[in-house]
């Protein structure tokens, strides 16, 4: 558990220091907007757009970025991976409200989310179930490449970046769907 009081998909694997992610879009322990669910998965007002996202902070030695939004509420025992991005350059600090869709830097990889395809895919857990915590994450990373190619699943991202965290900086968001 998180000192969120939520589940921690990080607390197993080696503790980094932190850096600073803010957001346009996204609150501390808020709720997602509708923009950011899954119209894909069938919600409502869902449009399937990734989140702006700033951040600051990063430790020197900083050689790429990852970012990653997951959901280890979901219904599974894996959890569910709703964007990973590998290999965005040092010297990006944001990215812009639907980068997934066009705005990620050049030499950046997109990998498939859980949904089955390259991209961001939003929230939508099943209508009833519990709230679901969202964990935008941006990872520092000690090499410029992780040498995963767009077909690589998250986890594979995951566990490249094991050796590889110099620190991150962690936003949580919710997002439910009522019965």
């Amino acid at each position: 558990m998180s000192d969120r009081g939520v589940i921690d998909p990080y607390e197993h694997l080696p503790q980094v220091p932190s850096f600073t992610v803010t957001s346009e879009d996204v609150a501390e322990g808020e709720r997602l907007h509708d923009r950011h669910a899954s119209g894909a998965f069938g919600v409502e007002g869902g449009e399937d757009v990734s989140p702006q996202l700033s951040w600051e902070g990063a430790p020197e030695g900083t050689k790429s970025f990852a970012v990653t939004v997951y959901d280890p509420d979901a219904p599974t025992a894996s959890g569910f991976w709703h964007w990973a991005v590998a290999d965005l350059p040092a010297t990006t600090t944001s990215l812009p409200r639907g980068a997934a869709t066009g705005g990620l830097p050049d030499g950046a990889v997109q990998l498939r989310n859980d949904g089955g395809f390259a991209g961001f895919v939003g929230a939508a857990p099943p209508p009833g179930h519990r709230t679901h915590h969202y964990w935008v994450v941006v990872h520092a990373v000690d090499v410029e490449s992780l040498g995963l190619d767009a077909d690589a699943p998250p986890a594979q991202l995951g566990f490249n970046l094991f050796p590889h965290t110099l620190a991150r900086a962690t936003l949580v968001a919710t997002y439910d769907r009522p019965a």
